[in-house]
């Protein structure tokens, strides 16, 4: 029996698949067009953190910056914490990382880019530069978040962006105090303007920070708490919940406040 249904010509064929790949190169060329204007919809609004940073008073520092003098005396913490552990964290630890950073950085094609700008970046350079210079400025900012003037809170436009932002100082401190208490291994709990100009509580592993671009919650830090062993251990062992919850005994919040109120004009 012949077989009555006739199979397509070339021509045919060839005709289908012009209209067919028409057909998909408009649907693609819609879906770009759409998505491409959600994304210059999306940038349209507050600036972009690296479009921020440079505003902001520590953009001089770059790898080869120095360690800078602590703003008070290694028992001015105390009881909160010891003199011993700052004396070794500033002049071991913080010192160490201060030197790695600058000699990974001497000989390089990147030894006079801001720091900022390297950790807007940070997936193009060694992962020995990132540790070190992550550990280089973590120390240098949570080094003035502190002070021996104990009584101090919240207040102005920083206590009203807490409120908003938590509900409340309590539900702020809670926040925070768990991102410390809960980051699994060595790391960093955060507070955080970010591109919108709200407040965020992050935690990092390692010497990561919320500047860097391979962090998943981005933003300027006003307040940060190092919870390595080494910040703690010796006074506190492993109760790591205890040495959390002294911090807010000594936070300077003051500084807290300037970083604060300097990150929202950097964003304006």
């Amino acid at each position: 029996m012949k077989n009555l249904i006739s199979s397509p010509s070339a021509g045919q064929n060839s005709r289908r698949d012009f209209f067919k790949k028409a057909s998909l190169s408009g649907i693609a060329l819609f879906v770009t067009s759409k998505f491409s204007f959600a994304a210059r919809s999306a940038s349209a609004g507050n600036p972009t953190l690296n479009q921020a940073v440079p505003k902001l008073a520590e953009y001089h520092l770059t790898a080869q910056s120095k360690q800078l003098p602590l703003p008070y005396a290694y028992n001015d913490l105390e009881p909160y914490v010891d003199a011993r552990t700052m004396e070794i964290h500033y002049s071991k630890h913080h010192a160490a990382y201060t030197k790695n950073m600058n000699e990974a950085s001497a000989t390089t094609d990147y030894i006079t880019k801001p720091l900022f700008q390297l950790f807007s970046e940070i997936e193009k350079y060694p992962v020995f530069l990132k540790n070190n210079a992550g550990g280089f400025y973590n120390h240098l900012l949570f080094w003035t978040i502190m002070s021996h003037s104990t009584g101090q809170e919240p207040e102005g436009n920083l206590l009203s962006a807490i409120n908003d932002s938590f509900g409340s100082v309590a539900k702020f401190k809670e926040g925070f105090s768990n991102a410390g208490k809960k980051q699994f291994g060595s790391g960093w709990a955060w507070l955080s303007v970010n591109e919108q100009g709200k407040l965020v509580i992050s935690s990092t592993q390692n010497q990561d920070n919320p500047l860097m671009s391979t962090t998943e919650v981005k933003g300027i830090p006003v307040l940060a708490l190092d919870v390595w062993e080494h910040a703690y251990y010796l006074q506190y062992q492993n109760r790591r919940p205890d040495y959390v919850d002294s911090f807010w005994k000594i936070v300077n919040w003051k500084e807290v406040s300037r970083r604060y109120d300097e990150a929202l004009s950097a964003l304006k």
